[in-house]
């Protein structure tokens, strides 16, 4: 459970204190942008493979036991964020790194963007919380909390960095569009489109739900998790 505590800790602080404004710029001077982008890929990739291994080989710690009744509201909120997340990866958007020339691009708020700017950081943000609140086990807890607080906080920090970088451009975009999910469509400055979004997105997103509940609580997830804890001693 130390590793595992240890683990999330690591992937929340790297994230933000690695893309800090301070520390990036020195960073990026130091290595170059592409070099900069390569090493904070494969730093958040061993920072999410640590959280994993580290889940797998944890103790089943419960702290409560939620009612079918509460499983079954939070299926919804687990799904709208698996969407977001096959979504988000799958739009373009000027908000992901290195593509901030997309904010030129006429037309570019489509999709998923007109439900939150950063589909991808609120769908692993909303598909973690809901895991926490169904799982409740301490594991749960840390490994899915590290996450939820790396999407749902990294969004607003994501925000701040964007408006700094492109400004006008930014304005332009955020008075359009809002972070957090359908504030905007609420608001009236977008719709909701599921033609934009497409079929396929919202398959994948089916998909990717299905996909995580079969690992966390299928019969093999249990065979997964005492295999790593056998490789790993």
């Amino acid at each position: 459970m130390i590793s595992l505590a240890a683990a999330a800790l690591f992937l929340v602080l790297s994230h933000f204190l690695i893309a800090s404004a301070p520390l990036r710029s020195r960073l990026v001077g130091w290595l170059g942008e592409s070099r900069y982008f390569a090493f904070y890929s494969a730093l958040t990739l061993a920072a999410f493979a640590w959280l994993v291994v580290s889940y797998l080989r944890a103790p089943t710690l419960v702290l409560w036991e939620m009612p079918p009744w509460v499983k079954a509201l939070v299926l919804p909120v687990a799904l709208v964020g698996s969407i977001l997340i096959a979504a988000g990866l799958s739009t373009p958007n000027p908000v992901i790194g290195r593509q901030g020339h997309l904010f030129d691009q006429a037309g570019i708020v489509r999709g998923i963007l007109r439900v939150s700017r950063n589909p991808f950081f609120w769908g692993a943000g909303l598909l973690s919380l809901a895991l926490m609140i169904v799982l409740g086990d301490i594991a749960a807890l840390l490994a899915f909390g590290s996450i939820a607080v790396l999407g749902i906080v990294g969004s607003f920090v994501l925000d701040a960095k964007k408006s700094r970088q492109h400004k006008e451009a930014w304005h332009a975009f955020a008075a359009t569009t809002s972070n957090v999910p359908f504030v905007a469509i609420m608001s009236r400055r977008q719709r909701l489109s599921i033609r934009e979004i497409g079929s396929r997105r919202l398959a994948s997103g089916f998909g990717v739900l299905l996909v995580v509940l079969s690992i966390l609580f299928a019969p093999t997830s249990f065979l997964v998790a005492k295999m790593v804890r056998y490789a790993c001693g």
